[in-house]
């Protein structure tokens, strides 16, 4: 067993060996996500959400408002057969990408202020 699974292989199992039940293992998965989640609260690290979220907004205000209809329209084109691929809707995909063009050509940042990245200091402080 290589030494990076040695932690995961201890966390399904007790330090004796013996499987941990399911309860078990999903309450410490719990409290794991949990400090990880406010150590980069703490840390003010975005997620991968934050960053695709921002780039997919960078890029569909830029080709909307300039000169790059048909290379936008090539882009939905492309994200849609892989929602298709993915399993999701054509038509519904289509017409959620729509919505997110004409929501974006506009160029206002349509992002909600992250509250809790403003107090630095406390990872408790929501407001």
């Amino acid at each position: 067993m290589r030494a990076d699974n040695w932690q995961g292989w201890f966390e399904q199992r007790g330090h004796n060996g013996a499987k941990m039940p399911d309860g078990k293992r999903n309450e410490k998965q719990r409290d794991r996500q949990q400090r990880l989640r406010d150590a980069n609260r703490q840390a003010r690290r975005p997620d991968r959400d934050d960053i695709a979220r921002t780039a997919l907004f960078m890029t569909i205000s830029t080709m909307a408002t300039g000169d790059a209809a048909d290379a936008l329209e090539d882009f939905q084109d492309g994200v849609v057969a892989m929602l298709v691929e993915q399993g999701f809707d054509e038509r519904a995909s289509d017409a959620l990408f729509d919505d997110l063009v004409a929501k974006y050509r506009t160029g206002a940042r349509p992002f909600r202020r992250k509250v809790h990245l403003l107090h630095s200091g406390d990872v408790d402080q929501d407001e």
